[in-house]
C-alpha cells in the first residue's frame, strides 16, 4: 500500500504531456493542378530559338475581345530586368492613377532562356521591339502588351528569333487548355515540372443567377527565390469583371501570404513578376469590398498558394517540400515571419535533406525572425503607421510557450521533449516534411513553404552558365 501511494503522488506531479500541434487546416477553395484557360482569354507557345537547348521558349497569353484588366507585383531588386521596367510603364500608360501597379492589357509575351537584366539601354530597347511586334501581329498598341523574361542575366534578346517567333505563334493562339499548359512549358529553365494550378468560384451573374468563374494561373522559377513583393514569373488570369484598382487590392496581400512565404536559396530575382488578369468574359462583376471580391480573392490564393508550393517543391535540387506552420502568435505578421525565418534557415534545409530531426535549428530560425520592410506590411494590409513602427521588429515570444513539432511528433514545449528519434526521421522521409511551431501568445497564424538543400542545387549552379 505504502508503495503504491508513491506511485499516485508521482503521477499527480508529472507535468501533463503537451497538446499535439496538428496541421493548420486550409480555408480556401480546392485546387486543381491542371489548365483551364478561362474564357475571354487565348494562349499558346512555340521554339523561337532563345534557350540554347532548343526547347520551347516564347509564350504568348491574349485577350479575345478586348483588354483585360491587370494588375501586377514585381520585385524590388534593385537590379531590375528590362521586362520590368516595360511593363511598369505600359500600366501606368493605360492607368495613370495605377502608378504602375495596374492598368489594362490585350496580352502578355514571356521569353525564356535570357533575363535582359543589366543589358543598359539597348536591353530596354530590345524588349520593346519583341513587344512592338506582338502588338503589331495582334492590332493593339505596344502599351497594351506587358513582358516576362527568365534566363542568365547580362545576355541580350535575340530580337530576330524572338520577332520570327511571334510571327508564328500568334496565328495559332488557341482558346484551349492545351494551350494555357503550352506557356507554363515554354517558361521551364531549370524546372523539372510545369507548374499549373486552378480554383472555381460561383458567383452572381448580370440576372442574379450563379456563374461558375475560372481562375487559372501558371507559374515558372525554382532557383533565385527568396521573393520580396513578387517571386518568380506567374501570370494567373480570370473570367470574371474587376475594376484594375480593385484588382491590385486582390493580388497584394495574397502574394504576401503564398509566394512572398517561399524561399528556395536566399536570392531575389531581378525579374520577379506576377500579373493577375480579368477578361470579364464570365459577364460576373465583383465590386470592390463586396462578398464576390471576397469570394473571388480566396480563389484567387488558392491559385496561388499551389503555385507556391508546387515552386518550393521544385526547388532546383530539392527532394523534399518543406512547409513550416506558426500558430500562436501576436498576430499574422509576426507569425508569417516567423514561418518564412525557419523555411529560409539553410542549416534547417540540410537538416531536412539528411532526416535529421534537429529542432534545434527551428527554434534558431524562430529566433531569428524579423518582420519585413515598410511597403511589404502595407503590401500585407498593415495601416502605414503602425508598418513604419514595427518595420523590422522582433516578433514577441516567450521561449517557455514556444511548442515546436517535426513531421507529427512534438519535440519541444518550453524545453527539449523525449521523442522517439528513428521514427521521426522515417516520418521525414516523405514528400513533404510539415514544422509546426506555436508561441502560446495570441491568435496569429502563418504558413511558409521551402525546399532541402542538397548537392544537386550546389552542382547546378556552380555550373550555371557553362
Amino acid at each position: 500500500m505504502h508503495s503504491s501511494g508513491r506511485s499516485s503522488l508521482a503521477s499527480l506531479t508529472k507535468p501533463p504531456e503537451p497538446a499535439a500541434l496538428e496541421a493548420l487546416p486550409v480555408r480556401l477553395p480546392d485546387v486543381e493542378q491542371r489548365a483551364a484557360l478561362p474564357a475571354g482569354f487565348r494562349a499558346g507557345g512555340t521554339t523561337a530559338g532563345i534557350k540554347p537547348s532548343g526547347r520551347p521558349d516564347l509564350a504568348v497569353v491574349a485577350t479575345t475581345s478586348g483588354p483585360a484588366a491587370a494588375a501586377a507585383v514585381f520585385t524590388r531588386n534593385q537590379v531590375v530586368a528590362a521586362p520590368v521596367r516595360l511593363s511598369r510603364r505600359h500600366l501606368a500608360a493605360t492607368e495613370v492613377s495605377g502608378g504602375g501597379r495596374f492598368g489594362w492589357a490585350d496580352a502578355v509575351i514571356a521569353t525564356a532562356g535570357c533575363a535582359n537584366a543589366a543589358t543598359g539601354v539597348e536591353g530596354e530597347a530590345d524588349q520593346y521591339e519583341v513587344v512592338k511586334a506582338l502588338a503589331a501581329s495582334l492590332g493593339t498598341r505596344p502599351e497594351r502588351i506587358l513582358a516576362l523574361s527568365t534566363g542568365v542575366i547580362g545576355g541580350r534578346l535575340p530580337l530576330n528569333r524572338g520577332r520570327d517567333g511571334v510571327a508564328r505563334l500568334v496565328p495559332d493562339l488557341a482558346e484551349t487548355d492545351e494551350a494555357l499548359e503550352a506557356v507554363g512549358a515554354c517558361l521551364m529553365t531549370t524546372d523539372k515540372k510545369i507548374k499549373l494550378a486552378t480554383a472555381w468560384v460561383d458567383l452572381p451573374g448580370p440576372h442574379h443567377e450563379l456563374v461558375r468563374v475560372t481562375v487559372s494561373g501558371v507559374a515558372k522559377g525554382v532557383g533565385m527565390i527568396h521573393p520580396r513583393m513578387a517571386t518568380m514569373l506567374a501570370v494567373v488570369m480570370t473570367d470574371a469583371s474587376v475594376a484594375p484598382s480593385t484588382l491590385h487590392g486582390l493580388l497584394s496581400p495574397i502574394v504576401q501570404r503564398t509566394w512572398n512565404q517561399t524561399s528556395v536559396d536566399g536570392d531575389t530575382s531581378t525579374n520577379d513578376t506576377v500579373f493577375l488578369l480579368a477578361s470579364g468574359a464570365s459577364g460576373v462583376s465583383v465590386a470592390a469590398a463586396s462578398p464576390e471580391a471576397v469570394a473571388l480573392a480566396a480563389a484567387v490564393e488558392a491559385v496561388a498558394r499551389s503555385l507556391a508550393r508546387q515552386q518550393a517543391a521544385d526547388g532546383e535540387g530539392a527532394t523534399t517540400l518543406i512547409t513550416c506552420q506558426a500558430s500562436g502568435a501576436a498576430d499574422d505578421y509576426d507569425a508569417r515571419a516567423i514561418a518564412r525565418s525557419v523555411v529560409s534557415s539553410s542549416l534547417l534545409k540540410a537538416a531536412v535533406h539528411g532526416r535529421d530531426p534537429n529542432w534545434g535549428r527551428v527554434a534558431s530560425g524562430v529566433g531569428n525572425a524579423r518582420l519585413p520592410d515598410t511597403e511589404m506590411l502595407e503590401a500585407a494590409g498593415m495601416h502605414h503607421a503602425e508598418a513604419v513602427a514595427r518595420t523590422g521588429r522582433l516578433p514577441e515570444m516567450d521561449l517557455d510557450k514556444l511548442r515546436i513539432a517535426i513531421a507529427g511528433t512534438m519535440v519541444f514545449a518550453g524545453s527539449p521533449l523525449p521523442f522517439d528519434r528513428e521514427a521521426v526521421r522515417a516520418a521525414m522521409d516523405a514528400p513533404e516534411v510539415l514544422i509546426r511551431v506555436d508561441l502560446g501568445i495570441g491568435g496569429g497564424s502563418g504558413e511558409a513553404f521551402g525546399c532541402d538543400l542538397t548537392e544537386g542545387y550546389v552542382i547546378e549552379n556552380a555550373e550555371y552558365t557553362t
